[in-house]
């Protein structure tokens, strides 16, 4: 069995940081979102993974190299424009060949990883097996149509949802999935779509069974996904400090000071992570942050939020929450005057100012 990981896209849900990155590389906990999805199909047993790349293909090659990090082996298949999951799939096959496989899609996440999904795949043997989980907003998904344990219908992001089962981004298939995916024609948005691909595996009397997950899992498309994944993923951290901190500063919760970080008369409430590198002076940092590496913060307070590399917030005056800020980022406060707002900002960024 091998796994196939889709790390293309635009993620324009995330703009402007995924301008100039992958949106499979944001951190979550300090870690890229694509590598929970490496190590999740790892622990299930599977060593030869693909994944399909697009314009950021050379920030993914460069992240993950050759696999051997992971243990795993890793090909890399080249999509030349992202034309949908079924086209994945189909640009797929001569690596696939004949083996079954595990798709999972690189912005996801699933907490409790899938493991037992995989050795219910391998067991029950069925042609396909998708994930469904109850969402609250299904239109913003595939949806699924269940006749007891059977799947009867699969659509793509419906207008009006016949049930709140939303199919998770991990799926699994045998070969048959190749003959779907050069039967169908591309959708109305010019894509192949997978739900189309699956709904032609049902039409044709293959097996495709459901799992209703029950645990957490999350689309990180958007920046309140991708926070709240922050969290979660957070709060399952092991409080251990490698850096140094000084007498003035308190530590509580869960805490994970990397090695080489500096916290000086300052507070860290957890769950929380620093990275390596970063300095940290008589500032608060609340619950549910993530300071990734280089970063400095100094006379300034910051929560729920995810800090990437090289960030400096200086004398800010104000909290900061509920903030992503992209590499190299700098948020400081002027003297001067008149007093204004001085700003710098991508195209499609967010800003609120009190």
């Amino acid at each position: 069995m091998k796994g196939l990981i889709l790390a293309g896209g635009s993620g324009t849900r995330l703009r402007p940081i995924t301008f100039t990155r992958a949106k499979q590389l944001v951190p979550v906990a300090n870690k890229p979102i694509l590598f929970y999805g490496i190590e999740a199909i790892r622990d299930a047993g599977i060593a030869d993974i693909g994944i399909v790349v697009g314009d950021t293909k050379d920030e993914v090659m460069e992240a993950v190299g050759d696999g051997s990090t992971f243990g795993v082996d890793v090909t890399y298949i080249e999509q030349e424009a992202p034309l949908g999951l079924a086209h994945a799939v189909k640009v797929s096959q001569a690596y696939l060949s004949d083996d079954s496989f595990v798709m999972y899609l690189g912005d996801n996440l699933i907490k409790e990883g899938i493991t037992p999904l995989v050795e219910e795949f391998r067991q029950t043997r069925p042609n396909c097996q998708i994930l469904l989980a109850h969402v609250p907003n299904p239109q913003m998904f595939g949806v699924a149509e269940l006749d007891g344990d059977r799947v009867v219908r699969l659509v793509e992001k419906p207008k009006e949802p016949a049930t709140d089962l939303a199919l998770v981004g991990v799926y699994m298939f045998d070969s048959t999935i190749f003959e779907a995916v050069n039967a169908i024609e591309p959708s109305w948005r010019d894509e192949l779509e997978i739900t189309d691909a699956i709904q032609y595996l049902i039409d044709h009397g293959r097996g495709v069974h459901p799992h209703i997950i029950e645990g957490w899992w999350k689309d990180t498309g958007k920046l309140q996904d991708l926070l709240e994944a922050n969290m979660i993923m957070l709060d399952h951290l092991e409080a251990h400090i490698e850096g140094s901190v000084d007498e003035e500063s308190t530590i509580t919760g869960k805490v994970v000071v990397a090695d080489g970080a500096e916290i000086r008369s300052s507070t860290i409430r957890g769950p929380a992570i620093i990275g390596r590198k970063t300095r940290i002076a008589s500032s608060y940092v609340g619950p549910f942050t993530s300071i990734h590496d280089n970063v400095l913060i100094s006379g300034s307070e910051v929560e729920h939020s995810i800090i990437m590399p090289g960030v400096r917030i200086e004398q800010i005056g104000h909290r900061l929450s509920d903030s992503l800020l992209g590499c190299n980022v700098k948020v400081t406060k002027t003297e001067r005057r008149p007093a204004s707002f001085k700003l710098m900002l991508g195209d499609n960024s967010e800003i609120e100012v009190v």
